[in-house]
């Protein structure tokens, strides 16, 4: 249900991190939750995030929702891509519907992160 190799956090934000570049998204639990999701605010590249520091916003139908950096860093590229489809967060959260890159500056961060085995429990 959630890709083994990612990282997550309490926010239900994901990692995949491959070198020194994390891949930033939600995960497949917080996009139920928000229901059709229509804009996402973006953070600017070149952007220095802090651990736990809002990156942005996600909008759905529903409500307005805060998006929190897993890890420290600067952001390197966003996805552009959903300026104009954010629907592909619904479509496909842990893929397509990624939401920023950040080079990490801290990546020992990531062992205080959840594996997929407690992120399931944390939602089941």
């Amino acid at each position: 249900m959630f890709p083994e190799n990612y990282k997550y956090t309490k926010d239900h934000e994901w990692v995949a991190v491959d070198g020194d570049v994390g891949t930033v998204g939600i995960t497949d639990y917080a996009q139920k939750e928000l229901g059709d999701i229509v804009f996402v605010e973006l953070p600017e590249v070149g952007q220095e995030l802090k651990s736990g520091e809002t990156l942005g916003n996600i909008e759905s139908v529903k409500a307005v929702s805060e998006l929190f950096s897993p890890v420290t860093g600067t952001v390197v590229q966003i996805n552009t891509a959903l300026e104009d489809q954010a629907e592909m967060v619904n479509q496909d959260p842990h893929g397509a519907g990624w939401i920023v890159k950040i080079r990490l500056a801290q990546p020992e961060e990531l062992g205080e992160l959840m594996d997929a085995a407690a992120y399931g429990r944390l939602v089941g």
